[in-house]
This record gives structure tokens, C-alpha cells and sequence, in this order.
């Protein structure tokens, strides 16, 4: 078995509707409305590190103080209502934190339809990758002399050579579309063959042992290193290969892995 056939095979595995229940993508797919799930998949994507339970435990408790209606809230919600939200955390994710992503959000939709604008707005579609959206985003974001300092780890950018893993998983979920159901493909001005992998410890590791990425730091250069590899076997979709790596890395106990 060649390496794309067994990235292919694995891909399939965990590119399913039973994928979605444990993973914190469940969150957004619980909303119809486009921006509730935006919202929502924004939040996630944001809190994904740790356990994928309490991951998910932690962005439900933010649908439930936005009363299940996460659109509907951002935009009618009064200064006094954000008090409700001075008691989440999410490990180093703290109250100062969400209160801006409250006063993002509330700025952001009040003036825009959609939160892909955000991204899509700094990209050009000759651009090879989302680097531009994700670095103007995040200087959008923070654009504003309030804005907390400490809020931008949460909130990432390549300019500071991150992975910018959480932002890339979350343009993953925007952007891709296929017949799976998985991820939303409800962006259309983003071209799923500008994605960027997701580099978490699960994906670096096995992409390392199958020979997919060879930079030793874990950085920016480590994105575009591994998702050029993969461009190679797919470079109309490269990060579908994120359901292959994730899930030899997680999900199954390196079975495929033993093989190679």
C-alpha cells in the first residue's frame, strides 16, 4: 500500500457523520442559522486544547449563557447581559478574554453578514494559503486601543510564527465541503486548496513518523511544510488529510502506523 492510498483509506475512515459526535465540531452543528454556527465554530475552534470532552463541555456552557440563540444574543445583547459571562473560564481562557470576543463579535455582525468577510477580505485568490486572512484577521481583531494583550494567544497569527492551529481548524470546518457532512462548506470565497493543516501534537507526530514533515521546530514553517506534502496527493483538498492524521494519531491505537 503506497502512503496516499493509506492516507486516502484513513481519511475515508474519519471523514463520516459518526466523526462529529465526540469531536468539538458537534458544537456548530447543533445551530442551523449560518452565523450561529460561525459563532459557535469560532468558539470551539478557539477553546480546542485538552480533552475533547471538556472541550466540548466548555463551548456548550457558552451556547447556554448566549440563551441557544448565539446570533440572535451577539447583536441584541446589552452591556449588563455580559455579566452572566465573568464566571467562565476555560483553563487559561478567562473572563477578560471572552468579554472581548463578546465585544468583537457585537462590532463585527453589527455591521457585516457574515464572519467570513473577516478573513476573506485580506485574501486573494492567487494566494497559495490563508496567511494573509489569518494575519489580518488577527490584526483586525485586535484593533481597537482596549483591546487586552492577553487575549492574543488565544486568538493567533503566523506573524508570530504559530501554528495557528485552532484558526486553521476552524477555517477547515468553514470552508471544506464534500458529501461526508463533516466540516460545513458554507464559505464560498475561500478556496478549501488555501487551507492549512492543523497542526496539533496528534498530527505532528504521526506526520513525522510516516516522513510527511521534517522541520524540528513546531511552527509556521511546519504548516506549510506538511500541507505542501499533502498538496502533492491532494491539491484541490489537501487538509482533508487531517481526518487521515488525526485519526491515526487519536483515534486508533497507531494500527496504520504499524504497518508502514
Amino acid at each position: 500500500m503506497t502512503l496516499k492510498e493509506m492516507l486516502d483509506l484513513a481519511a475515508a475512515r474519519y471523514n463520516r457523520p459518526d466523526f462529529i459526535a465526540a469531536d468539538p465540531i458537534s458544537i456548530p452543528h447543533r445551530f442551523t442559522k449560518l452565523q450561529d454556527r460561525e459563532i459557535m465554530a469560532f468558539w470551539a475552534a478557539t477553546l480546542a486544547w485538552g480533552q475533547r470532552k471538556t472541550i466540548i463541555q466548555s463551548a456548550n456552557r457558552l451556547a447556554e449563557l448566549m440563551d441557544n440563540a448565539p446570533y440572535d444574543f451577539i447583536i441584541n445583547h446589552l452591556e449588563q447581559d455580559r455579566a452572566r459571562f465573568e464566571s467562565f473560564k476555560h483553563r487559561t481562557f478567562q473572563a477578560t478574554d471572552t468579554l472581548w470576543f463578546l465585544e468583537f463579535f457585537q462590532n463585527f455582525y453589527r455591521k457585516n453578514a457574515s464572519l467570513e468577510s473577516a478573513f476573506s477580505r485580506h485574501l486573494s485568490p492567487n494566494d497559495p494559503t490563508v496567511e494573509n486572512a489569518l494575519r489580518g484577521f488577527h490584526n483586525d481583531f485586535f484593533d481597537h486601543p482596549f483591546a487586552p494583550e492577553r487575549t492574543r494567544k488565544h486568538v493567533a497569527t503566523p506573524a508570530r510564527g504559530s501554528t495557528c492551529k485552532r484558526l486553521n481548524m476552524f477555517l477547515r470546518w468553514m470552508v471544506r465541503k464534500d458529501e461526508a457532512g463533516v466540516d460545513f462548506g458554507i464559505w464560498e470565497n475561500i478556496s478549501p486548496a488555501q487551507l492549512l493543516i492543523p497542526l496539533d501534537v496528534h498530527v505532528e507526530r504521526v506526520a513525522r513518523r510516516l516522513g510527511l514533515l521534517h522541520r524540528k521546530q513546531t511552527d509556521w514553517q511546519s504548516v506549510l511544510e506538511l500541507t505542501s506534502n499533502l498538496r502533492d496527493f491532494d491539491p484541490v483538498d489537501p487538509v482533508r488529510y487531517d481526518f487521515a492524521l488525526f485519526g491515526m494519531g487519536v483515534l486508533e491505537s497507531s494500527h496504520y502506523l504499524k504497518t508502514t
